[in-house]
């Protein structure tokens, strides 16, 4: 359900890295609150219109469910209102939404913020039927498209851009998803993030512009973290120069009491600074502007990266090399002339931190397939893939496990072999960029085999999938033409 996308019977506008979506369940939890005492920023002129006119059009039909939604907020109001808007995204993200609102989580397994709202999720049913969402919330896909369409190819554009420095071999992150949530009936000017096993969110709420930076900054957090989870060891090396970030004023306490986040921040700094500043001086304007807010790690990373730039290895792995690389001494050197910035950095809207998560043995073991695979170590990485095929149940964790060994096949020149892997990918339902390049890999094959028309069939579907990669698309594009067909031989 996330991509890039928003529209009544149009298709999601669709990026290769993840979605940018409504969400029916937040949707139908705000329209649910608005009406039942969550005033926050009401009269604001940020608010999108939607939030007054639904409020209003439900507000009108007296509907029953409303005064127990009202006893539920009553006895479950924070007296804050970014601790009770945080709470209802939580709930709505982890919620399997209509029509029962029920978890697939047991309770226990739920965050704290979310277990406080125990019983919710029969009233949201009830209100969910009364109040018409399912036909209000098709109604109001244009309006969402409207705003979707402001961050698509900016979004997409800077994507592309992380991707490439990165030498990231596919899009993203390998068996983890990042979704863009657009909740045009929440208060004006939020911004909150949540990563939940694989699924990384960020929610965005109306705004005077749209908030592009943020997007791209939490997505440098999204596919970085893997990253900076696997340099823990290397990281305890240098952790002293943690301790003079407590000194900033304005960092958020967040970073402060978690290193491992706060290398990740300034690596992200110095990132941002490398691949958006427009001039050399400008870049040392940001990288400084970083440190002096508290990103300690700042201008060490910054100054690592023209030599990342000049070797192959993609970051995930050349991270460690940069973390070794630091020299503590110089460091706890240069910080003796820091003078913290004394006054708060204009933010455009709060954001709530995402937690630094470690992935999963079976992500790791993916990741680490990955790489040897792009490091051309067939042998070793067909023996990862098998090892994930061994030990993990998990229906994703297998589709990329067979896509791995049908790829070392190709290369391996054994068309029979990697036929059968390939189709055996797609049983297993593998996410979509992965599935378009399955598709164009057996069209490839049966070109090969000279079966055009068996061939046309696998690239028409490939080129029907709206989350295939540019790349993907092109090479179906061209098998569609018939630019890869052979004779069959007599």
């Amino acid at each position: 359900m996330l991509i890039l996308a928003i529209a009544l019977a149009v298709p999601p506008a669709r990026s290769q890295h993840g979605t940018i979506d409504a969400n029916e369940t937040l949707f139908t939890v705000m329209a649910a609150f608005n009406l039942s005492g969550f005033d926050t920023d009401l009269d604001s002129p940020s608010n999108h219109p939607l939030r007054g006119k639904i409020r209003q059009l439900l507000g009108a039909k007296d509907l029953p469910s409303v005064e127990k939604l009202k006893r539920f907020y009553a006895g479950h109001y924070k007296n804050d209102p970014a601790a009770d808007l945080s709470q209802l995204i939580s709930f709505s993200l982890l919620s399997g939404g209509p029509p029962g609102f029920e978890f697939p989580e047991l309770e226990y397994q739920l965050p704290p913020d979310v277990q406080a709202l125990d019983g919710l999720g029969p009233l949201l049913a009830e209100f969910h039927t009364e109040a018409g969402i399912a036909s209000l919330y098709e109604q109001v896909q244009p309006a969402v498209e409207e705003i979707a369409a402001q961050y698509h190819e900016p979004v997409t554009r800077g994507l592309f851009e992380i991707n490439g420095y990165l030498r990231n071999p596919t899009s993203g992150v390998p068996g983890r998803s990042f979704q863009v949530v657009l909740s045009l009936l929440a208060p004006p000017n939020q911004i909150q993030t949540r990563s939940y096993r694989s699924d990384y969110y960020i929610v965005l709420t109306p705004s005077a512009e749209p908030q592009i930076e943020d997007v791209l900054y939490t997505y440098l957090h999204y596919v970085l973290e893997p990253t900076i989870g696997r340099a823990v060891e290397n990281l305890e090396r240098i952790r002293p120069l943690g301790d003079y970030a407590l000194g900033a004023p304005h960092l958020p306490e967040h970073y402060k009491r978690d290193f491992q986040l706060l290398a990740a921040s300034s690596l992200i700094k110095a990132l941002q600074a490398r691949l958006t500043a427009p001039s050399p001086g400008d870049r040392a304007v940001m990288v400084d502007e970083a440190y002096r807010q508290g990103y300690i790690l700042t201008p060490a990373f910054a100054g690592q990266l023209p030599a990342y730039e000049k070797q192959d290895t993609s970051m995930r792995f050349y991270f460690r090399e940069m973390v070794d690389a630091v020299d503590l001494a110089k460091e706890e050197a240069r910080v003796q002339g820091l003078e913290f910035d004394q006054e708060a950095p204009v933010r455009k809207a709060e954001q709530a931190p995402a937690p630094v998560v470690e992935p999963s043995e079976a992500e790791r073991l993916i990741e680490e397939a990955e790489g040897l695979y792009e490091k051309r170590d067939l042998e070793q990485a067909r023996e990862v893939f098998l090892r994930l095929l061994r030990e993990s149940a998990e229906r994703p964790v297998k589709a990329k496990a067979y896509y791995g060994l049908a790829r070392i096949a190709t290369l391996r020149n054994d068309p029979e072999l990697a036929t059968s892997l390939f189709e055996r990918t797609l049983t297993f339902s593998p996410e979509p960029k992965d599935r378009a390049w399955t598709l164009v890999y057996l069209g490839r094959l049966h070109d090969l085999s000279g079966e055009p028309e068996e061939a046309a069939g696998y690239y028409r579907d490939a080129l029907a999938i709206g989350e295939a990669s540019g790349a993907a698309r092109s090479m179906a594009e061209k098998g569609a033409s018939g630019a890869f067909q052979r004779r069959r031989e007599p």
